[in-house]
């Protein structure tokens, strides 16, 4: 099967690229290298793959529709998977404007050139934060849409560009809404890096609110198991799908995520209480029913094995080693989410 993967460099597409060209597909990966995220380590995400026959990178931005089209005409693809974004709930109120020209610039643009080139099948990576705050339980599928952050609405938005070129064009979409996912290759601002860093540097952590804030933390490799297996759906289905993809376990608040960090690290965290912005919500939690039932979803890492894995990786990262293939133990790392 030939794929693209848009931000096929980033830290959830580098992995999918790789569980992709592992398992015997040809994969380009398209990139535009924003500057928002250091062009070097994107290229390191992707370094075991750089020489594989069955990998390509091209750098591309999506905004430039012309070449967009080109990539597409030349590749014979089955199918897109669309992660390509400007990421961040805080940063997108900060610069709105730049959040809707690629995420919903982008996308729109990506939509136009499959229809000119046939490509008649996508996978758009969503988010949680579509639902906006939690209703006290999982999140399912059908549930009103209330998103708080320019990012949450670029993300709606661009499910609905989808539903409205599956109708109009006959294009198969499957949206996977993603929750906070973490692992090996996250990106510095991200919460989990950053704490750790923090952490290792005795440095204070900041924590928006009380410490009481709930998110679904999901492992890296959990979410690209469930985006190859949205893949396959997607190639032997037709309409338009949306599924949760979460860990299956109750969301962790902040405190408690704190205090594993610090119990594997063995070293004592200091908080820094402060304001909560706009655009945060209280509490993500995933309902993984549907995407069970449609192509067999089954999260296997839990947060405290997740987190040991993605400390040797960091360990190893940040002192310039060469990455291993996998992190941690089968015994310590591995547990069935039911």
């Amino acid at each position: 099967m030939n794929v693209l993967v848009t931000g096929g460099t980033g830290f959830v597409g580098s992995h999918l690229c790789e569980a992709l060209v592992k398992r015997g597909d040809r994969v380009v990966a398209l990139d535009n290298f924003d500057p928002s995220y250091p062009r070097e380590q994107k290229l390191q995400n992707v370094i075991r793959l750089r020489d594989h026959a069955r990998f390509d990178l091209v750098e591309r931005d999506l905004n430039t529709p012309e070449s967009v089209i080109e990539v597409l005409a030349g590749g014979s693809f089955d199918i897109v998977v669309h992660l390509a974004a400007k990421t961040g709930i805080r940063a997108s109120m900060r610069n709105p404007s730049a959040y809707i020209e690629t995420n919903l610039g982008g996308t729109a643009s990506l939509l136009e050139a499959m229809t000119r080139t046939g490509c008649r099948r996508l996978v758009f990576a969503s988010s949680s934060s579509v639902y906006g705050h939690n209703p006290g339980r999982p999140s399912r599928e059908d549930d009103e849409l209330t998103p708080v952050s320019v990012y949450a609405m670029t993300k709606k938005s661009g499910e609905e560009l989808c539903r409205v070129y599956n109708a109009t064009q006959d294009l198969s979409v499957i949206c996977l809404r993603f929750f906070t996912v973490y692992g090996p290759r996250q990106r510095p601002g991200m919460a989990i890096h950053k704490f750790l860093r923090l952490i290792l540097n005795n440095e204070p952590i900041p924590v928006f609110g009380d410490g009481s804030m709930r998110r679904d933390y999901t492992y890296v490799d959990d979410i690209t198991r469930g985006a190859v297996s949205g893949i396959d759906f997607a190639m032997t289905h037709e309409g338009f799908e949306v599924v949760n993809l979460g860990s299956g376990m109750p969301p962790v608040t902040l405190t408690e995520l704190i205090a594993k960090l610090g119990w594997l690290s063995k070293l004592e965290p200091e908080v820094e209480f402060l304001p909560v912005p706009g655009g945060d919500v209280d509490s993500t939690c995933a309902d993984i029913n549907k995407a069970r039932g449609l192509f067999g979803y089954r999260p296997q890492i839990d947060l405290s094995g997740g987190l040991g894995r993605f400390l040797d990786w960091y360990r190893v990262d940040a002192a310039g080693g060469t990455m291993p293939d996998s992190y941690g133990t089968e015994a310590d790392t591995a547990t069935k989410a039911s």
